[in-house]
C-alpha cells in the first residue's frame, strides 16, 4: 500500500513539474512579447471598444470644419488660396472659436498671388482681397490672418531633412527622470511656409501613428521627441492654446529615466504609455461633429453656425476622398484623420481616457500563472474533465475582471494571454495525461491481459465495460486445476527452481484459458482458479471450459517432454470444472478490492477437482456441463461426488475428449460398453461380471486415452469396496455417501 502510495504521488508530482514547466514556458512568451501575442492583445481591445464604443457627446466643445466634397466642388480643388483660408480663420475667430487648428501641411509657399486674384472680380470679392494687400504673397496675409486668433498650424513627422527645424510654441515642464527622454522619435518635422511658423499660436503633430504607421489606429503620441524639442500632437496643443497655458507638463519615473507616466494639461490630466502615446477611446462616427467649410465661407452672421462655433475648439480638416486622409479605427470604421484628434479631445475633457501601466501587464501575467496552477493542481489531483470545469471557472472570472476593469476604470486588462495560455496548458497537459494514461493503461492491459484473453479486453474497451464496486448475479463455469503430487516434486528443487517451473507451466495453462475466452481469477499455491461468462457474455462457456481443459491436458503433455523436466517426475494436474449461477464483481473494501466470483458453483467445481484422485481421472465436469455440452464432448459418467453441506450428491462425469472423438467408432464403442458396466452396478450384478465388465472398459479405452484404464481400475475397486461393506449398487448410485470420495 505504501508503494502504491509512493508511486500515485511520484506520478502526480512529474505531472505537477510539468505544468510549472509550461507555466515558466508562457511566463517566458509573454514576456517576450512577440507579434501574435502583441496582435491577439490588440485585436480583443478593439473587441471591448465595439461592444461598447463611446458615445457622442453634442455638448462637448469640439468641431470638425471639413473640406468635403460640396466644399471642393463650390469653391474649387484643393489646395485652396492661401488667402481663401484667412478668409474661413476670419469666419471662424468672428464666430468666436475658442481654438483654430488645422489638420493639413502648409509647407510650401502658396501657388497662388494677389495679383492674380485682383483680376478675378468675383473672387477678390468673395475673399476681400484690395489694392493694398497687391504687394504682398498669400502666405503673408494669411500669417497675418492667422496671427490675430489662436490658431495652431501642424506639421508632419518624415524621415528626410525637410529645412528648418519646427520650433515648438509650448513650454514642456518635465517631473520624474527626464520622461521626455523616452518619448516617440521624430527624424524630422516639415516645415511651415514663413511667416507662419512665427504668426500661430501653436504648432502640433499631426500624425496619428509613427512614421510609417499603418493600419488601425489605437494609439495616438500625446508628445513627440523631435529635433527642436518636445511637441504636442495636434489635438493636445489645440486644446492648450484653447485653455491659454502656456506649458505642459510631463510626469515620469523618479527613479527610472525615459519612462512617461501621463502629461497634464492645465487641469486636465493624459495617461500615457510610458513613450507618451495615448489610448483612444473611440465613439462611432457621427455627423454632428461636422461642419462643412462651404457653410463657413459663405457672407453674413449665421446663428446657428455661431452656436455650433462660440467657445469650442475647431478642427479643419478634409473627409473627401481624393485627398487621401481616412483612417481605420479600432472600432473598424473609416474617418477623416481630423476625427481621430477631435475624439482626442472630447476623451481628454470627459477624462475618459483610457490606460494601461506595467501593473497592469503584471497582474495579467500573474492571472495567466494563477489559471496554469488551477488546471495543472485540479488535473493532477482530479482529472482533465474537473481540471476543464475548473479552468473554466477561473477563466470566466479573469474575463470578468477584464470587462469590469474597461467598463468602470477604463483600465486595458488583457485576457487574451491567460485565456489563451490557459486553454494551451490545458491541451498540452492533457496530452501529457492522456499519454501516460495509455502508457499506465498499455501495462494494465498487458498485465490484465494474463488474466483475461485479449479479444475480451478488445470487446470491454470498444463497449466502454465498466466494473463497479458490488456484484451481480449471472450463471458462469467455474475451474480449479491443481498439480498433483506438488508435495514430492517440492522437494526434489530448490525454490528458486520451483517457481520458475510453476511460472513456465501456469503461463502455458494459463495460455489455454484464454485462448477460450476464460477469465484467470487467482492462483492458489499450485492451483489456478477461473471462470467463464465474465466480466463479458461468452454464450458457449460451458464447452469452453471443457474445451479448455482439455487444451491444458495437452499443454501439460508437452511441458512434462520440455527440457525444464528432463530428470525430473512429470507433473499431473487434476481438474474440475461446474456451471451454476454465482455473485460476480468487485469483492472487497472501497479502496482494495479484487475482480472474483462468489457462489455455490464455485464450491462445486472445487470439490469436483478436490475428487479426481478418488475417481483417478484428470477431468472431471458436472452434470451441468454435460447437459450443456450434449454429445458435442466426449464424456463418460463417473458417480456422484458427495458435496459437504449438500443433502444430495453430485453427478460427475470424465472428459475423455473433443468433438472428434466424441464422434470417433471407437469411442462409441466405449461408449457401449461405458454404458453396459454403469447398468450392470445399478442393476446389482455379481461381483465377477462387474469385474470382466471393467476389464473390457479398461481394454478399450487404452487405444483411445490411456489415462482411462485407471478410472476403470479405480471404478472396479470402489464398486467391489462397498459390496465388501454389504451396500448394494443400487444404494451406491442412489442415496448419499457418507465418504468424499466419487462413487458410482
Amino acid at each position: 500500500m505504501a508503494g502504491k502510495t509512493r508511486d500515485r504521488f511520484a506520478r502526480r508530482l512529474a505531472f505537477r513539474l510539468v505544468g510549472v514547466g509550461l507555466i515558466l514556458l508562457g511566463c517566458f512568451v509573454r514576456v517576450s512579447d512577440p507579434y501574435p501575442v502583441q496582435i491577439t492583445r490588440l485585436i480583443y481591445f478593439d473587441i471591448l471598444q465595439r461592444i461598447t464604443p463611446r458615445q457622442f457627446n453634442p455638448d462637448l466643445p469640439v468641431r470638425v470644419v471639413d473640406i468635403d466634397e460640396k466644399s471642393l466642388t463650390e469653391w474649387g480643388q484643393w489646395p485652396w488660396p492661401r488667402s481663401q483660408l484667412g478668409v474661413m480663420v476670419d469666419r471662424l475667430g468672428d464666430y468666436g472659436a475658442a481654438a483654430i487648428a488645422f489638420d493639413m501641411l502648409l509647407a510650401e509657399p502658396d501657388r497662388y498671388s494677389p495679383s492674380r486674384l485682383l483680376q478675378d472680380p468675383s473672387l477678390a470679392g468673395v475673399l476681400r482681397v484690395d489694392e493694398s494687400a497687391a504687394n504682398l504673397d498669400n502666405d503673408a496675409l494669411f500669417g497675418a490672418k492667422i496671427a490675430k486668433y489662436p490658431v495652431v498650424l501642424g506639421v508632419a513627422a518624415r524621415q528626410t531633412d525637410g529645412g528648418a527645424p519646427i520650433t515648438p510654441k509650448v513650454g514642456i515642464v518635465e517631473i520624474g527622470e527626464q520622461p521626455a527622454a523616452g518619448l516617440v522619435k521624430v527624424a524630422h518635422w516639415t516645415t511651415l511656409a514663413p511667416p507662419l511658423g512665427e504668426d500661430a499660436t501653436g504648432i502640433g503633430g499631426v500624425n496619428v501613428s509613427p512614421v510609417g504607421g499603418m493600419g488601425v489606429v489605437r494609439r495616438v503620441p500625446a508628445l513627440w521627441s523631435g529635433p527642436g524639442g518636445v511637441l504636442p500632437a495636434l489635438g493636445v496643443e489645440a486644446l492648450r492654446v484653447a485653455l491659454g497655458e502656456s506649458v505642459i507638463f510631463a510626469e515620469g519615473m523618479e527613479d527610472e529615466s525615459g519612462i512617461m507616466l501621463g502629461a497634464a494639461v492645465g487641469d486636465f490630466l493624459l495617461p500615457t504609455t510610458e513613450n507618451g502615446e495615448i489610448w483612444v477611446r473611440y465613439r462611432r462616427d457621427n455627423p454632428g461633429l461636422y461642419l462643412s467649410a462651404d457653410d463657413i465661407m459663405k457672407r453674413g452672421d449665421d446663428p446657428a453656425l455661431r452656436a455650433e462655433i462660440e467657445g469650442r475648439i475647431i478642427l479643419v480638416g478634409t473627409s473627401a476622398a481624393g485627398l487621401f486622409d481616412m483612417r481605420e479605427t479600432a472600432l473598424g470604421e473609416s474617418v477623416p484623420g481630423v476625427s481621430i484628434h477631435a475624439q482626442i479631445i472630447e476623451q481628454i475633457i470627459l477624462g475618459d481616457m483610457l490606460s494601461r501601466s506595467d501593473v497592469t501587464a503584471a497582474l495579467e501575467l500573474l492571472a495567466f500563472v494563477i489559471l496554469g496552477i488551477v488546471v495543472t493542481v485540479v488535473m493532477s489531483s482530479f482529472g482533465a474533465v474537473a481540471s476543464f470545469i475548473a479552468g473554466g471557472v477561473a477563466a470566466a472570472v479573469v474575463m470578468a475582471i477584464s470587462w469590469l476593469a474597461f467598463q468602470n476604470q477604463s483600465v486595458l486588462f488583457d485576457a487574451t494571454f491567460p485565456l489563451i495560455g490557459g486553454m494551451a496548458n490545458f491541451g498540452l497537459l492533457a496530452g501529457y495525461l492522456f499519454i501516460s494514461t495509455e502508457r499506465e493503461k498499455r501495462v494494465i492491459r498487458q498485465t490484465f491481459s494474463h488474466y483475461v484473453a485479449p479479444e475480451i479486453l478488445d470487446e470491454m474497451e470498444a463497449s466502454g465495460h465498466r466494473i463497479q464496486l458490488g456484484g451481480e448475479a449471472q450463471e458462469i463455469t467455474v475451474m480449479f486445476s491443481d498439480i498433483r503430487g506438488f508435495t514430492p516434486l517440492s522437494e526434489s528443487v530448490s525454490a528458486t527452481d520451483l517457481v520458475a517451473l510453476l511460472n513456465e507451466l501456469f503461463s502455458e495453462i494459463g495460455d489455454q484459458i484464454l485462448l477460450e475466452r476464460g477469465t484467470i481469477d487467482k492462483f492458489i499455491g499450485d492451483a489456478v482458479m477461473a471462470f467463464w461468462n465474465a466480466p463479458l457474455p461468452v454464450d458457449d462457456h460451458p464447452w469452453r471450459a471443457a474445451r479448455a481443459a482439455l487444451l491444458m491436458r495437452k499443454a501439460l503433455a508437452q511441458f512434462n517432454a520440455s527440457d525444464l523436466m528432463q530428470g525430473r517426475p512429470p507433473i499431473a494436474l487434476a481438474t474440475g470444472c461446474a456451471t451454476g449461477t454465482a455473485c460476480v464483481g468487485n469483492i472487497g473494501s472501497r479502496s482494495r478490492f479484487n475482480y472474483t466470483v462468489i457462489g455455490d458453483v464455485v464450491n462445486v467445481a472445487a470439490r469436483i477437482e478436490q475428487n479426481c484422485r478418488h475417481v483417478d481421472y484428470d477431468i472431471l465436469v458436472s452434470r451441468s456441463i454435460q447437459k450443456a455440452v450434449g454429445s458435442t464432448l466426449a464424456l463418460l459418467e463417473a458417480g456422484f461426488v458427495d458435496l459437504k453441506g449438500k443433502s444430495e450428491l453430485e453427478p460427475v462425469y470424465v472428459l475423455v475428449g473433443d468433438r472428434v472423438l466424441a464422434e470417433s467408432a471407437a469411442f462409441q464403442t466405449l461408449l457401449a460398453a461405458h454404458t453396459k458396466l454403469i447398468n450392470a452396478i445399478r442393476g446389482g450384478e455379481a461381483r465377477p461380471t462387474i469385474e470382466l465388465l471393467c476389464a473390457d472398459c479398461a481394454a478399450l479405452a487404452v487405444s483411445i486415452e490411456p489415462g482411462l484404464e485407471n478410472f476403470y481400475r479405480a471404478l472396479h475397486v470402489r464398486a467391489a469396496d462397498f459390496q465388501s461393506d454389504s451396500q448394494t449398487e443400487q444404494a451406491v448410485f442412489s442415496h448419499r455417501n457418507g465418504g468424499p470420495s466419487a462413487v458410482p
